[in-house]
């Protein structure tokens, strides 16, 4: 969002404050905070930002603005302070999925929002993804990095890298402790956390210091850690020998040996190659000129989108200079694949395929292709296996799958592969087979699926992405490297004490239960301390009376606390002056009477006691869609479960626990003879007439 600075100011009755977006929240501008972010952001608001005289959710609002020097255009940043007893939203979704569901609520967040358009923020705003900025944090200085959206993204002067250095820059100064994303960020269709993490070693994220948190499905930080090297370490001689009997052989060659020309140095790995590609600046590709051509030409009247492949007649000159595409059928082809899953399979996915195109193209206004991922997608609704539709997916073009031709192109508009059919039968002459060959003539221009190495950097780079990160032949290792990566989105910085200040003692201050409260509810695991300062002089009585007035002002279960004891100083006396006695910097685990235990605001994670207990290692929430067993009442994921994303949650469901537990035994010696059978096999269990429990695979 940006707009010119009188458009900005001259509704306002006074001149506002300016500050530059390249150097605002650098160390000492406009501030220099010293204390914990609970009080450092009361600072911010009251030098840095303006009070409006609206509220979002009847919470209130600052803004601080910001001129771009390069553009002159003004951006504003939005800062709101949500009141939890206030919020009809009061735990944190985004605690939980981090693994922060442990920790007490705090009484306060923090916006910080940079709006996508010119219009003032409003009732939806904290609820909007579309924002070019949204981080939230709390007061005891843990926060999320919920959206950035830079230049793809709906801003025309702001990167997303100029978003997330202010973003970096804002949380450092205010001293923020640990920030949290899920990184689901992408670009061109490819996810950043794998391009990056083979070409960096770590997501796009990791450029301002977000390491791996936490994986979902049981995904551990080794596990992620030896998946990045593995896919790193795929050697580009390799890659070209495991691609030889593909039908991408011939363009990745061409992408590998036109980027190792360019380079200076020796490009040995995947991961050489990919940081090269990714420092090469694009250069804008030429107005395609060549036409492509369909047998069934649309009629005159329709209207095809700027966003749709075009088909055109060529002219009788332009034929002379096509070359003869062979078409061959798909059921053939099949015979010579060396794969992993039967010809019927193959087939079978091919006609689902064909039958989703078909569909497209009879709800289409034009004769529009349809991308990889919408095939993809629709495909699934009959096929779970993915690994499947790739192979298939990657298998056809220039097939003649049943009555119809599937052809693979680039729209020259939006430069992403397209798939489309052509329907024998309709009125066309059909192509003729060569006898012996089964392979058919048709005219065509030079096929555009094939890329122009150099041209522009990010459809090579799209290329190999697809083409060799996802769908490296035959490789179950790659595919699970692959597959792990993907799982990895929960990343987190943190940021280290700072205990450089002079004349003041720096500690981390622990709430721990005390007796009495440790029999009751307080039993989770302990939420972390709050950061306390006192002056050089102060005794164990101030200390004891600084970390109750900030646990009183950070977290509602200890509004009313009063600190009796700090663990690591017990037998001291109150009067004892702490300098000589304790260290600065150190972590002290206090304990108090007046915990409002029972508030329903306790933890972030709410009140509910549900379990996870998933076949995947997983033991908490991770933020991926999950199913409750209806008999134990445990939630597993239903990934891990058989249960496709595409497909609805059925009404009953019941757990491979609690179904090996009622499947009655068997006496008959087929059973006793194998032993290895589980209760994956389809079976009913009859207990009156028209009532049944079915059990499926993966129950």
């Amino acid at each position: 969002m940006s707009f010119s600075l009188f458009e900005a100011c001259r509704k306002r009755k006074r001149w506002p404050k300016v500050f530059r977006f390249h150097s605002f929240a650098d160390p000492g501008c406009p501030i220099s905070p010293n204390g914990p972010f609970r009080d450092n952001i009361r600072l911010f608001l009251q030098e840095c930002g303006e009070l409006e005289d609206f509220q979002i959710q009847g919470m209130p609002l600052w803004t601080t603005f910001l001129i771009h020097e390069k553009s002159n255009s003004m951006t504003p940043l939005y800062t709101i302070e949500e009141d939890v007893y206030h919020s009809t939203h009061p735990f944190c979704d985004h605690c939980r999925c981090a693994g922060w569901s442990g920790h007490f609520v705090s009484k306060r967040r923090y916006h910080f929002i940079i709006a996508a358009d010119n219009k003032p923020l409003n009732e939806g705003s904290l609820d909007n993804q579309s924002h070019l900025l949204h981080g939230m944090i709390h007061c005891n200085g843990y926060g999320h990095l919920l959206c950035v959206n830079g230049i793809e993204g709906g801003s025309k002067f702001l990167s997303g890298r100029e978003i997330m250095d202010l973003w970096d820059r804002i949380c450092t100064i205010l001293r923020t402790r640990k920030i949290a994303v899920e990184d689901t960020s992408k670009k061109r269709s490819m996810d950043l956390r794998l391009l990056h993490g083979v070409a960096y070693g770590h997501s796009w994220l990791g450029r301002w210091g977000y390491r791996f948190s936490r994986g979902s499905f049981g995904v551990t930080e080794h596990n992620y850690n030896a998946a990045i090297e593995l896919l790193s370490s795929l050697e580009l001689d390799e890659i070209v020998q495991y691609f030889g009997n593909t039908m991408c052989h011939k363009e990745i060659k061409q992408i590998i040996r036109h980027y190792r020309d360019m380079s200076e140095t020796q490009l040995i790995t995947i991961k050489d190659l990919l940081r090269f590609m990714l420092t090469v600046k694009s250069r804008t590709p030429p107005a395609p000129k060549r036409l492509i051509v369909n047998v069934t030409t649309p009629p005159p009247s329709t209207f095809c989108p700027k966003n749709s492949t075009r088909f055109a007649m060529p002219s009788k000159q332009s034929l002379l200079k096509e070359k003869s595409v062979r078409y061959k059928k798909f059921s053939s082809a099949v015979a010579n694949m060396d794969s992993r899953w039967p010809a019927r399979r193959l087939e079978y996915a091919a006609q689902v395929i064909v039958d989703a195109l078909k569909e497209n193209k009879a709800n289409s206004s034009c004769s529009g292709g349809m991308t990889r991922q919408d095939v993809r997608d629709a495909a699934r609704l009959h096929i779970g296996d993915t690994g499947l539709l790739d192979y298939v997916l990657k298998s056809l073009n220039n097939m003649i799958v049943g009555n119809c031709v599937v052809r693979r192109m680039v729209n020259p508009t939006t430069r992403i592969l397209e798939y489309n059919i052509h329907e024998l039968g309709n009125g066309s002459k059909s192509p003729q087979l060569h006898p012996g060959l089964q392979v058919f003539n048709f005219k065509e221009p030079p096929a555009e699926s094939e890329p122009v190495p150099g041209i522009d950097v990010y459809s090579d780079v799209a290329y190999l992405y697809k083409n060799v990160l996802l769908g490296y032949p035959d490789s179950e290792q790659a595919d699970l490297a692959v597959q792990t990566i993907l799982d990895s989105r929960h990343f987190v910085k943190e940021w280290t004490l700072i205990d450089e200040i002079e004349q003041v003692l720096t500690f981390i201050c622990r709430l721990i239960p005390n007796f009495v409260d440790d029999k009751r509810e307080l039993n989770k695991e302990v939420s972390p301390g709050e950061i306390v300062m006192v002056p050089l002089h102060a005794t164990v009585r101030d200390l004891k009376q600084a970390a109750e007035i900030a646990l009183r002002d950070t977290y509602c279960i200890a509004e009313r606390i009063m600190v009796i004891e700090i663990a690591e100083l017990a037998g001291i006396s109150d009067e004892e002056v702490l300098f000589g006695v304790v260290q600065s910097g150190v972590d002290l685990c206090v304990r108090g009477i007046g915990l409002d235990l029972n508030t329903p605001l306790k933890y972030q994670g709410g009140s509910d006691n549900w379990k996870v207990r998933c076949e995947c290692g997983a033991q908490d929430d991770d933020g991926e869609r999950m199913v409750a067993c209806d008999i134990c009442g445990v939630w597993q994921h239903t990934r891990c479960c058989g249960i496709d994303d595409s497909e609805t949650v059925p009404p009953l469901f019941v757990c491979s626990g609690c179904c090996d537990s009622l499947v009655p035994p068997r006496v008959d010696s087929a059973f006793s003879s194998n032993n290895s059978m589980d209760c994956a096999d389809d079976f009913l269990i009859s207990t009156e007439p028209n009532s049944f429990l079915e059990f499926g695979y993966g129950y």
